[in-house]
């Protein structure tokens, strides 16, 4: 068993991290690429995988954890990867369940019309700008805990 939990482990930090990286890094520049002739469906297609990745990295986020209370016990809260994960977690919490909120009320107060089309354009381009660090910050917290679990193997 102790092995299975110690791969689920391993799996859990590969899928959240290279998810984050996967997704914000290649698909969605990848999208806009493609897509330039219609950035609002890049946009649309983009923000949905987001909003995947992050429900990936809450369920990881809760299992490793997890892991981590169980494994070491009240030592846990005493680890650095602990708190990594935690860190992780809140940037994706403010960023799902703040950032992205914010954006998809601009977009609908902005219709008929595209919102990079409308008067909120600045106010939607400061809360991406501000979604883009959150994202970035939680990307390279990632890289830092996996090269940390690279290490102590």
């Amino acid at each position: 068993m102790r092995r299975l939990t110690d791969f689920l482990y391993a799996m859990a930090i590969t899928l959240w991290v290279g998810g984050l990286w996967a997704v914000g890094y290649i698909v969605a520049p990848t999208l806009f690429h493609e897509l330039s002739a219609n950035r609002a469906l890049a946009g649309n297609l983009a923000g949905r995988m987001f909003a995947m990745i992050a429900w990936v990295g809450i369920g990881c986020a809760v299992y490793l954890m997890l892991f981590l209370f169980l494994r070491r016990g009240a030592a846990a809260f005493r680890s650095g990867v602990f708190w990594l994960i935690v860190v992780m977690l809140l940037l994706t919490l403010a960023g799902h369940f703040g950032v992205q909120p914010i954006l998809a009320q601009l977009k609908s107060e902005a219709l008929p019309r595209e919102v990079m089309e409308s008067v909120l354009r600045d106010r939607f381009a400061r809360w991406h700008g501000i979604s883009s660090v959150l994202y970035l910050i939680q990307s390279v917290l990632g890289a830092l805990l996996v090269a940390i679990q690279q290490r102590g193997r």
